[in-house]
């Protein structure tokens, strides 16, 4: 039985990225890959909440697991997969949990501001149903993001390598957004770095292999998960407006 998973991306830069990691750690798995970068353009202009429309329309046909590789609006797509009848993965879930299992104190880099939020509310959420204590300080990237949107993916990295670098006191480094994972591999810190795109495929692409309707973490039925409950108990209690 063919792996048939759809990712989700806001920049067209991260399709070889997740490519790349496919190939190497699950051959034979197809991915199919929408881009939409003006879902990110309306999140951080309008709010996470503003693109929730748009993604019914775009995710409307999905036959099988979705994975959402932007933070800034995984959120708001996972809470749809209760309407939308299939899983909808957002690529950070993994690494939040992974990272309250590090350590307490948990260092959140951001390149975009509007990736802050969402990301330090994950961990809050992945903290608790660990039952473990966290404390969360985050950082923005200062000029990092203008080098991205200017193609200079190595400037772009070194800016994130040069913040994590500087972090102290943190028992994990969370790189909040997928395009900065590589800058791990360029930083000097003795400090545990996690980055999203390899955990997160590796969860999507057992909750795929499965057919199994699973939660973001891919390991826990739907049915007893926190956030998925959670999830559907805000999709039947919301009544749709005329129209919608």
């Amino acid at each position: 039985m063919v792996t048939r998973l759809t990712l989700l991306h806001t920049s067209p830069v991260h399709v070889p990225v997740f490519d790349a990691l496919r190939d190497r750690d699950h051959p034979g798995t197809v991915l199919r890959h929408l881009v939409a970068p003006e879902l990110l353009d309306r999140a951080r202009a309008d709010g996470p909440g503003s693109v929730a429309p748009a993604l019914r329309a775009l995710l409307a046909g999905a036959a099988g697991p979705v994975l959402v590789t932007c933070s800034t609006i995984g959120a708001v797509a996972e809470s749809l997969a209760p309407e939308l009848g299939v899983p909808v993965l957002r690529v950070d879930r993994p690494m939040a949990a992974q990272a309250v299992r590090t350590g307490a104190r948990i260092a959140v880099l951001a390149t975009v501001e509007s990736t802050l939020a969402p990301t330090v509310a994950l961990l809050t959420e992945e903290a608790a149903r660990a039952g473990r204590p966290v404390s969360v300080t985050t950082h923005l990237v200062a000029r990092a993001w203008s080098r991205f949107e200017a193609g200079d993916t190595a400037g772009y990295l070194a800016l994130v390598a040069r913040a994590a670098d500087g972090v102290t006191e943190a028992d994990a480094l969370v790189l909040a957004q997928a395009s900065m994972a590589d800058a791990a591999l360029l930083t000097r810190t003795p400090t545990p770095i996690l980055a999203s795109p390899t955990p997160g495929l590796a969860a999507a692409a057992r909750a795929a292999a499965t057919d199994s309707p699973t939660c973001g973490c891919a390991t826990t039925p739907r049915a007893t998960c926190s956030p998925c409950t959670a999830s559907r108990a805000r999709t039947e209690s919301r009544t749709p407006p005329p129209g919608e």
